[in-house]
């Protein structure tokens, strides 16, 4: 009979997920049967809400064994409504206020002028600002992925899925100059050596510069510049499907976490030009 380690197969070989995906499945499979019926599935909720895990965790986790019961049980085809097979439905997510750069922090960050040793992550930020890709995303950037005639990058997101998306002619200018200084060099973000760079020494350099700028760096840090696009693209009139595969995001429910920021944005600004506020 198929179970946990046939369905990792099939998940490695077929849908071609990351290595990282292929250990989260099997962290999630922890707390389920390998061939777990819906009580089990509620069990396991149940366990996960007494040992104090938040909703967005236990998520991550129905996620995967709503994929895995499914392929147990219609191994070829999709899951859809009115699918049978034991499944859960997500539990509601707080809407948590997400981490941003203020405008005037952005503006400090964009017109500061960095010395040669601030230089990489300077531009690390406005690549963040710029294009809205996660860090991981920049610090495996390679030169050929981009395109300045276009001004378009590929980008190798989670679950080795790519996506190709623009950058301003302000940010060319700039990646132009930096990429003819560095050496020769695969990475486009390198240390001396041309090996990647880590993401703990990254944030360590980030939080220095925001502070030499003159401001505190917000809650995750180098996320919050994904954040700030996010809000920002949509605060201008961008649409949420447009946004969604910018960002890479496999599902329309996390790009509208967007949405509910910029709506808040709406309510603040209409609180300062009703025309019945005193």
């Amino acid at each position: 009979m198929a179970g946990f380690a046939d369905f990792i197969k099939h998940r490695k070989y077929f849908v071609c997920v990351s290595p990282a995906t292929l250990d989260w499945y099997k962290s999630c499979f922890r707390s389920i049967p390998e061939c777990p019926t819906q009580a089990d599935l509620q069990n396991a909720v149940i366990a996960m809400r007494e040992r104090g895990l938040k909703p967005t965790g236990i998520n991550s986790a129905i996620t995967c064994w709503n994929a895995y019961t499914h392929w147990l049980a219609f191994p070829e085809t999709k899951c859809g409504p009115g699918c049978q097979h034991p499944k859960l439905t997500r539990l509601k997510e707080p809407q948590n206020n997400l981490a941003v750069y203020s405008e005037q922090q952005i503006n400090r960050l964009v017109t500061y002028k960095p010395n040669t040793a601030e230089l990489r992550t300077h531009l690390i930020m406005l690549f963040l600002f710029d294009v809205g890709a996660r860090i991981s995303e920049v610090l495996s950037l390679c030169a050929d992925s981009l395109d300045f005639e276009n001004m378009l990058v590929r980008l190798d997101g989670k679950g080795s899925k790519t996506r190709i998306v623009p950058f301003s002619a302000e940010l060319r200018k700039r990646l132009v100059r930096y990429v003819a200084d560095a050496p020769g060099h695969r990475l486009v973000f390198a240390t001396r050596n041309g090996t990647k760079l880590e993401r703990r020494s990254v944030l360590r350099s980030v939080k220095r510069l925001c502070r030499k700028v003159g401001f505190e760096p917000p809650a995750r840090t180098l996320h919050a510049a994904r954040h700030s696009f996010a809000s920002n693209y949509l605060r201008k009139g961008g649409n949420a499907i447009a946004l969604q595969r910018t960002l890479g995001h496999a599902d329309l429910t996390t790009t509208q976490r967007y949405c509910h920021l910029a709506v808040a944005d709406l309510q603040a600004a209409h609180q300062r030009i009703s025309l019945l506020a005193r």
